[in-house]
């Protein structure tokens, strides 16, 4: 029932959508001076690795399960609200739904990577081994 609550939150939220849309390129993420937070899960990040200087912070765990309290206060101490940061993840499907949450019902100045890690690979894009001791 949470997920459903949420799918439909960020659903409707699209509709007036104002973040911004940036589509994941290695000349981006290599050359913005804004920070990057990764949602994907720490399985993820083992298994491709990470955008060298990325904040890990999971959004969804591997159930699809969140914690939108733990999030915020996670995601605060990294970012200032009224600065532009940008959300990715492997495809681009969950930094969407959340950026639109974020700036949308919460004001945040948020920065979509559509395509995501997979958009990256694409082009040839080589991530850094993840440690724990990053995150």
């Amino acid at each position: 029932m949470k997920k459903i609550l949420l799918t439909l939150l960020l659903l409707g939220s699209t509709l007036m959508a104002e973040v911004r849309q940036v589509v994941a390129t290695p000349k981006f993420v290599n050359s913005t001076d804004m920070k990057i937070i990764d949602i994907r899960t720490p399985g993820e990040w083992v298994e491709t690795g990470i955008v060298k200087g990325s904040y890990l912070l999971t959004f969804f765990d591997e159930r699809g399960n969140y914690d939108i309290d733990s999030f915020l206060a996670q995601l605060n101490m990294i970012v200032d609200k009224d600065k532009e940061f940008a959300l990715i993840c492997r495809t681009g499907s969950r930094s969407g739904m959340v950026s639109h949450f974020l700036g949308n019902q919460l004001d945040y100045k948020v920065v979509n990577l559509q395509g995501g890690l997979m958009n990256l690979f694409s082009q040839g894009f080589k991530t850094e081994p993840y440690s724990p001791a990053k995150k």
